[in-house]
């Protein structure tokens, strides 16, 4: 196990988080959706280590909990197996230690194996095991905001407000009306908050909040070690099952093997935080297939303007293809009247990069 003065590298080196290169150099900017990751070795051995930096262009699409990711894993040490160490040089300072192997994303797509599954279920039960009370990390929001402990209902109300306030209202003037030509009506996410008065209550526990394929790397050694803890929060154990189950696109029959997975993984520990889980997880999803829409309209609309370079164009039908993907599986959670064809999205889209550029204005995000 890992100590305060090392870094936690299980397993035989196989490459990086994502690909290879000398570890005697720095390696990177590797980029993520929030920041760039630069990894590097220590100077008195073959561990290697990362930092993170937060992107410029910056646009949150995922409310954040935690104040550090660095000082999270610190606190989980030897209580969530297989993440990656801390190297504490000083008060200050903290290393995040690098974990040699490939990512799920880089194997084959589908069903985990039956040592992976068993992994996960572990990594559940360890999360559920883990109340409010016994994460000591700093948080960003302040306690007044906290939803009540257990109120599974609000810890959902507070995740729409944020869609609704942060992402889509916050920048309605840029991005409104390419939502509303896609069929996105103001108030979309009103069916969805009715629901989610609805649900059970659960005792809340820490969430990763963002378990997909990337943020799984398998070692030299065949062991599944989860990463990216940046959007970890307290709330609903259930969310980690439907963010997860969203992220994955498993078989219709993986997805029920994987809830089953965690319902009884979490009934060995906790069994009070899988009451009612069959029937509030579609509530769940529903909010994540809808989550999705505004976040990846977004995301394509940035990615297409480019300033002082001019559209890019060749990247429009690959964007307007996921995106009517995303619209196709949010329909029902966000009440949308029809589904756009592949050919309107792309024109869609089109007559807002005409309509940004007849105005002027340049890609910066407030």
């Amino acid at each position: 196990m890992t100590v305060d003065t090392t870094v936690d590298v299980r397993g035989v080196p196989t490459g990086r988080e994502g690909a290879g290169g000398d570890a005697t150099v720095i390696e990177g900017p590797f980029r993520g959706h929030y920041r760039e990751t630069y990894v590097f070795a220590l100077p008195d051995g073959p561990l290697r280590c990362k930092v993170h930096e937060p992107r410029s262009e910056l646009f949150r699409f995922d409310r954040r909990c935690f104040l550090s990711e660095d000082r999270l894993l610190l606190d989980l040490r030897g209580r969530v197996s297989r993440i990656p160490g801390i190297l504490v040089l000083d008060e200050h300072v903290l290393l995040q230690g690098f974990i040699e192997g490939r990512t799920l994303g880089r194997g084959t797509a589908g069903a985990l194996s039956e040592r992976h599954a068993a992994q996960l279920g572990r990594l559940f039960g360890e999360l559920v095991a883990l109340d409010t009370a016994s994460i000591g990390a700093p948080r960003l929001c302040a306690p007044a905001d906290h939803p009540g402990d257990g109120d599974s209902a609000a810890f959902l109300e507070s995740l729409i407000d944020f869609t609704e306030h942060e992402v889509h209202g916050r920048h309605a003037g840029r991005f409104g009306s390419l939502l509303r030509e896609l069929g996105v009506r103001d108030g979309a996410l009103d069916g969805i908050r009715r629901r989610a008065r609805g649900l059970t209550d659960r005792p809340f526990t820490l969430v990763h909040g963002d378990l997909h394929r990337l943020n799984f790397i398998v070692d030299g050694v065949g062991d599944l070690w989860t990463i990216d803890w940046e959007l970890s929060m307290i709330g609903d154990p259930l969310y980690d099952l439907a963010t997860h189950l969203h992220l994955m696109r498993y078989s219709a029959r993986e997805t029920a093997r994987t809830a089953r997975l965690w319902a009884a993984a979490v009934r060995a520990v906790r069994p009070e935080c899988a009451k009612g889980w069959r029937e509030d997880l579609d509530v769940l999803l529903a909010y994540k297939r809808a989550q999705s829409v505004y976040t990846d309209v977004i995301r394509g609309a940035i990615a297409l303007e480019q300033p002082g370079a001019g559209p890019a164009w060749s990247r429009l039908p690959v964007t307007a293809h996921r995106v009517r993907e995303v619209l196709e599986r949010a329909r029902e959670p966000l009440g949308l009247d029809a589904v756009p064809s592949l050919r309107e999205v792309m024109a869609a889209y089109t007559r807002w990069l005409r309509g940004r550029e007849a105005a002027g204005v340049t890609a910066s995000v407030s």
